[in-house]
């Protein structure tokens, strides 16, 4: 074992810890083989908030991969939100903001800076805006084997078909059926896989 991978190891100890003791704090239930490549940050307002799979691979650091810019993973289960993580999927610095609930099939990954909201976070009217906090929220699926490219945000109310890509930069505001690519702002449908 090299000098390089020894001190590796040694520098991700901290990390380790910080990130157990996140975990269990907020009663994050995760599978064997989780794996996390910096800081995560994490919140969860009950038990059972946020469950993670097996398999699964986290980068949360600039160093693990720098497509995703400088910002940490954030899986955020606010309230009585659901924030479902299936088997064997893969992101870096993503943002996963979950009011009503969010669930990633098995066998997914997400691109550097990814971010999925299941909420606007506030009204569109202002006298509500200001008024009360808030806004609508409708459940987010992403099915399995699905892949989407660094740096999309996917809004509120959408299903994203099995093995299905997203383009890179895009903004999802649709449903997007199974087997086929999307990309774009609004993303358009570009062409069946296969």
């Amino acid at each position: 074992m090299g000098l390089k991978t020894i001190t590796r190891k040694l520098l991700g100890i901290p990390n380790f810890i910080y990130n157990f003791i996140l975990l269990k704090y907020y009663q994050v239930e995760y599978g064997s083989n989780f794996k996390v490549n910096g800081r995560l940050f994490c919140v969860s307002n009950s038990k059972r908030g946020i469950v993670i799979g097996d398999n699964v691979s986290i980068n949360s650091c600039r160093g693990a991969n720098p497509i995703g810019g400088d910002t940490k993973t954030v899986l955020f289960a606010k309230g009585n939100a659901k924030l479902k993580i299936g088997d064997n999927v893969g992101m870096s610095n993503v943002t996963i903001f979950a009011c009503e609930s969010i669930t990633i099939g098995n066998n997914v990954f997400l691109g550097g800076g990814v971010k999925i909201y299941d909420t606007d976070f506030h009204w569109l009217d202002y006298d509500r805006r200001i008024a009360e906090p808030g806004g609508i929220t409708k459940p987010v699926t992403i099915n399995d084997g699905a892949f989407i490219g660094a740096h999309t945000i996917i809004l509120k109310g959408v299903t994203i078909g099995k093995k299905s890509i997203v383009g890179a930069g895009s903004v999802v505001t649709k449903d997007i059926p199974d087997g086929e690519i999307w990309a774009g702002n609004p993303a358009r449908f570009i062409r069946k896989i296969g």
